[in-house]
């Protein structure tokens, strides 16, 4: 079995169980994920195989096809039984799994410290004139700078996210969807990658 998938976000909806409670999702469509190659100890160190999406067949100027994937990633695996190049792997083995998924957040472009670091700004009465800045930055003579880190306004969002033991609800092995426990990094459309973990827990 591959310790991973990459898979894309469709959208957000919510799941009723057996017991009547009602569980946030995330949908993700997971098209068939094709062994691309494979690493061994013998020759690499360690046992690992690489997954790819989205293959476009092309010719180079002498003629000879190759397969381009829009999307590749490595995992590392126990065994590599049954992971022979070529073969597609499908939703399917997410049966009862509890995953780690790895994102990239969405961009929010350059943002104040009030949206960036929830800063409470100033008072928002007439004749003000501190609002929504930082307020005073400055230090001392000593050490008479700006310490590396210090919160202000800059760039937010597209950052690489993961986030652990989330649990998969359910498995449409036709359609190739799933629905993950919470919410998932990344806009509608994005692509994410999901590990499975040793433990499954819901």
């Amino acid at each position: 079995m591959s310790q991973g998938l990459i898979a894309r976000k469709i959208g957000m909806s919510r799941v009723f169980l057996p017991t009547g409670e009602a569980v946030p999702v995330t949908y993700l469509q997971i098209e068939p994920n094709i062994v691309i190659r494979t690493k061994t100890k013998e020759k690499d160190g360690y046992d690992a195989v690489v997954l790819g999406v989205g293959g476009k067949k092309w010719k180079s100027r002498k003629g000879i096809e190759h397969v381009r994937y829009a999307f590749q990633k490595e995992w590392k695996v126990s065994s590599l039984d049954g992971l022979e190049p070529g073969k597609q792997l499908t939703a399917e083995v997410l049966n009862e799994a509890t995953v780690t998924i790895s994102g990239t957040t969405k961009g929010k472009g350059f943002q104040g410290v009030v949206r960036r670091h929830h800063f409470a700004g100033g008072p928002a009465t007439h004749g003000s004139h501190f609002k929504r800045e930082p307020g005073s930055v400055g230090m001392r003579q000593q050490p008479g700078r700006i310490f590396k880190g210090h919160r202000m306004a800059g760039h937010m969002g597209n950052e690489n996210m993961t986030i652990k033991h989330r649990a998969v609800i359910t498995v449409d092995t036709e359609k190739g969807i799933v629905s993950v426990k919470g919410p998932v990094p990344g806009p509608n459309g994005a692509t994410v990658f999901l590990t499975m973990e040793e433990t499954s827990k819901k």
